[in-house]
């Protein structure tokens, strides 16, 4: 497992994170058992990965803690999020402390290293921004938080407009960013990834694999809809198989390893988020996510073919 310093916050971090939300959650999402889960998060930190990220909403954050109980609490980096708006209200900074707290007696923790507002969206950032920040800033003084981020919504948002507001207008608040990112949709390199460069805001990317890239009929389907939108060429592409180039030996055994070594050899992209309740689905991803870049060819074929796409989360 490879290591890296996550921009200005200075935390050492693997670069394959565990995430436990997305279709997964650790499995429980499908049926999975809580021991299972935390089995999960245990394998993980063996096989040397220590980002770990929840959420409030994920329903993991007690999984996690339960997992994490008797390991050292320096040996691992704990990210957790919370959104703007509990039953469809906006919460009140005041509320926050209240939101915190129970965070951290599910994760039986004093403190995240990373608190995140969760899928924050255009509509809302100013509040966030205004409102909220201030008093995740009275939290980061007491000691309960250490860095603060915020994370983009992206299948709404896949053009990035609430994030790459934040980064280029607002890149002192915000020390970590969620952002997504993928083969079928790499337009965070134009708009989001320039800024957290420049500012050193340590990145997290999402969405590197999501339905249509582990879906043979999904991407089909995506590709087909592309191509009617005029947003992808018209030739050149398998219209049965769209990404069989990906699947050749010189490249990798299939498009989820590929998709994972495109987005860990982005430049700019810190931590690769990657999510299961399948033991053997870690081990497989902890493999790709330790693999080298992807041949120029293949990369420069992608780049002809989605260079210009903003409009897919690929979920």
């Amino acid at each position: 497992m490879d290591y890296v310093t996550l921009g200005r916050s200075g935390l050492r971090v693997s670069r394959m994170g565990l995430g436990c939300g997305g279709h997964s959650r650790l499995g429980l999402a499908r049926g999975g058992s809580p021991d299972n889960a935390e089995r999960i998060v245990k394998d993980a930190l063996s096989l040397g990965v220590n980002f770990i990220d929840t959420a409030e909403t994920y329903g993991t954050e007690a999984t996690v803690g339960k997992a994490l109980s008797g390991v050292a609490r320096d040996s691992y980096v704990l990210s957790t999020k919370a959104g703007i708006s509990v039953d469809d209200a906006r919460s009140r900074p005041e509320d926050f402390a209240t939101r915190v707290d129970a965070a951290l007696t599910r994760l039986h923790t004093d403190h995240v290293d990373v608190f995140h507002l969760h899928g924050v969206s255009v509509a809302d950032y100013a509040y966030a921004r205004d409102e909220i920040h201030p008093a995740l800033l009275r939290l980061q003084r007491q000691g309960k938080l250490r860095h603060i981020g915020i994370t983009e919504a992206f299948a709404p948002d896949p053009s990035h407009a609430m994030l790459a507001a934040a980064v280029q207008n607002d890149p002192g608040m915000w020390d970590i960013v969620m952002v997504g990112f993928n083969l079928l949709n790499p337009s965070a390199r134009k708009t989001v990834l320039p800024h957290t460069k420049s500012h050193h805001i340590g990145t997290l990317c999402m969405f590197a694999v999501r339905r249509a890239l582990s879906q043979p009929e999904t991407l089909r389907e995506l590709v087909a809809k592309l191509k009617a939108d005029r947003a992808i060429p018209a030739d050149g592409i398998n219209a049965d198989s769209p990404l069989d180039f990906l699947a050749d030996p010189s490249v990798a055994s299939g498009i989820p390893e590929a998709a994972y070594r495109f987005c860990l050899h982005e430049p700019g992209l810190d931590v690769i988020l990657s999510g299961t309740g399948n033991a053997e689905h870690l081990r497989k991803n902890a493999a790709f996510l330790s693999g080298p870049p992807l041949p120029e060819s293949a990369r420069a074929r992608l780049h002809h073919i989605f260079k210009d796409v903003d409009s897919v989360s690929g979920n």
